[in-house]
């Protein structure tokens, strides 16, 4: 009975009668640009609800009497994994949900849930009273999160056809490292309007202010108001708004000839023959093991180290982490037009240069403190300056080059296989990624070796150099390969 509503409730609208010929074109252009805009804001902002446990850990790893919680990174860091944990197989299934749903109620229906729950955290004492209501709290959300992607897809498919799609989706896909990097100018806000509203009685009457709590609050607060706009924005497919279909009114035969050739693999074939027996398949999701390894290690952990090093204040480490992410906008597309242009559209060589070019700029990360004193002597700059300057500018580097591989890789996989196995292929690399990369070595090794007394976060650096030299390892060990393939198309 549950299902039936449930299924009744998310059903795709039903189609409207077709408006008049000459109202089609100025509605299909305005319709298009609203939900394009809509299915932008609307993942970006799931990322809004995403990384704030990250943010807010350096708060939450202080004493008590100082206003946090006494957490070590390492127990922090397996929280933080749920997240990740959840999402590698919620996409999977969300996807086949998203399928049979109202792609306006499914994505906006995760973010106000997401966006209830993150807030949750931030406002009760009780959700964060504990390692495992914390990470019980990050696992729904991470599992919520999985609503985010499935339903902005078949938007794409919908409202764009084949010949525009892959360009229109190179733009649509900057949305995650444009909201990863509102949250951090986000947090800061956020800290500086509310923080101080969060007073904590520790006993004795002893009153401590808990600002990282905003960091909780005041994001998630805005994803609910882009909820609204989604929901304003956002429409299932053309027909549910009396418009022709897209491949239709724009004329696209590719399509047409893309759907009756793809014939429906068996499912035993499309996992053995074309997923566990495909050798350059491995190699890529172990090269995305390393990838994501990098991507999230750093960046989910720079407000914490940036911290603890002394390098940056709060303030400071919010707006690093941002600048991170927004430059991984620009260091995506231009090494899609890399792998384009250059390399005719062969990503192993672009992932290459890119995961070597991340291992440099780790380097320049590490070694901030002496770099910038060699800089501030030299030159005679403010040595609090330069520092910030540094690692600013490191961190820009690693988002800059680390998030073209994160997009290439997903490429690759689904270049190296049949259309209809596309999707499974993506999934199955992707799973490799968050599940190992992420949750496992990202968040639980990373934050026990930086909790260890004997390690601490040199040794982090040295597993950030090592993963980026093996990530680039194994995306040239399908050079050749991939080559050759490209030249079968």
């Amino acid at each position: 009975m549950k299902t039936n509503f449930i299924s009744n409730m998310l059903k795709p609208p039903a189609h409207k009668e077709l408006l008049p010929k000459e109202k089609i074109d100025s509605e299909y252009k305005k319709m298009r640009l609203k939900v394009f805009l809509g299915a932008f804001l609307g993942y970006a902002a799931y990322y809004l609800v995403r990384k704030n446990l990250a943010i807010a850990i350096p708060g939450m790893i202080q004493p008590v009497e100082n206003g946090g919680l006494g957490y070590t990174k390492l127990e922090l860091g397996i929280a933080l994994s749920a997240i990740s944990i959840a999402y590698a197989f919620s996409k999977f299934i969300m996807g086949a949900l998203s399928d049979r749903s109202d792609a306006r109620k499914f994505l906006v229906i995760g973010l106000i849930l997401s966006s209830i729950l993150m807030m949750s955290v931030g406002l009760f004492s009780f959700a964060t009273s504990s390692v495992a209501i914390i990470f019980t709290f990050m696992l729904i959300i991470g599992w919520l999160s999985g609503m985010g992607w499935p339903p902005c897809g078949r938007v794409m498919v919908h409202w764009f056809s084949h010949n525009e799609r892959s360009f229109k989706m190179s733009i649509w896909n900057t949305s995650h490292t444009f909201g990863s990097g509102l949250m951090g100018n986000l947090a800061a806000v956020g800290t500086t309007l509310i923080g101080g509203f969060f007073l904590v009685d520790i006993g004795g009457g002893l009153m401590v202010e808990q600002s990282w709590r905003s960091v909780f609050v005041f994001p998630s607060a805005i994803a609910l108001l882009i909820a609204g706009f989604c929901w304003w924005a956002l429409r299932d497919t053309p027909q549910s708004c009396g418009l022709p279909p897209i491949d239709q009114y724009r004329n696209d035969v590719s399509v047409k000839k893309e759907l009756s050739s793809d014939a429906k693999i068996p499912l035993k074939e499309l996992f053995i023959k074309y997923i566990f027996k495909n050798k350059i398949l491995w190699l890529i999701a172990l090269a995305n093991i390393f990838v994501y390894l990098v991507r999230y290690g750093i960046g989910d952990w720079s407000p914490t180290y940036c911290q603890e090093s002394g390098l940056l204040n709060s303030a400071q480490s919010k707006m690093a982490f941002s600048l991170h992410n927004y430059a991984g906008i620009p260091g995506t597309i231009l090494c899609g037009l890399i792998s384009a242009k250059l390399f005719k559209g062969r990503c192993a060589p672009a992932n290459v240069i890119y995961m070597l070019l991340v291992a440099v700029c780790i380097v320049l990360y590490w070694k901030a403190a002496p770099v910038a004193s060699f800089l501030s002597q030299t030159f005679s700059t403010d040595p609090v300056s330069t520092t910030v300057f540094v690692v600013y500018s490191a961190l820009i580097g690693i988002g800059f080059f680390i998030y073209g591989p994160v997009a290439l890789i997903g490429v690759q996989a689904v270049n190296l296989v049949p259309k209809n196995a596309a999707g499974t292929a993506a999934g199955f690399v992707g799973l490799f990624g968050y599940l190992i990369g992420d949750a496992l070595l990202s968040k639980v090794l990373i934050g026990a070796v930086a909790d260890n007394a004997d390690f601490g976060w040199e040794a982090t650096f040295w597993i950030f150099i090592v993963a980026s030299i093996l990530a680039a390892f194994f995306s040239a060990t399908t050079w050749k390969r991939e080559k050759a393939a490209c030249a079968l198309h």
